[in-house]
């Protein structure tokens, strides 16, 4: 008996997964996108993948910081960097946006987010 390993893209197209040409990188797997037996990256696709991944390291860095805002404004002690800190993570699932290629979206990483999974 032989066993057939099917690879499914986004749209829920679905190959051969020996007779495809495939990604090596599975950073934006769910952007897979099937034309004949290749398969590739959707930028668009991609980089909504990207602003989720910004939005997903950038929630514990808002809570933290929500934190020392609070305790800042209860010593009196300036929250200036703090607010601007905040708005960099708010900003930040924007970073990619500009990008026109998967190494331009994955180099985009912004640094207030921590080290990049794209590294």
């Amino acid at each position: 008996m032989t066993v057939t390993t099917y690879i499914v893209d986004k749209d829920g197209n679905q190959i051969d997964a020996s007779t495809a040409t495939v990604p090596t990188d599975r950073h934006f797997r769910g952007a897979w996108s099937l034309s004949g037996d290749v398969i590739s990256e959707d930028l668009d696709e991609a980089k909504s993948i990207f602003a989720n991944k910004v939005r997903e390291a950038r929630t514990p860095l808002l809570i933290a910081l929500d934190t020392d805002f609070m305790k800042a404004q209860e010593t009196g002690a300036s929250t200036t960097q703090i607010v601007a800190d905040k708005q960099a993570l708010r900003d930040a699932p924007t970073a990619g946006d500009s990008a026109t290629s998967i190494a331009e979206l994955k180099a985009a990483w912004p640094s207030c987010c921590g080290d990049s999974p794209y590294a």
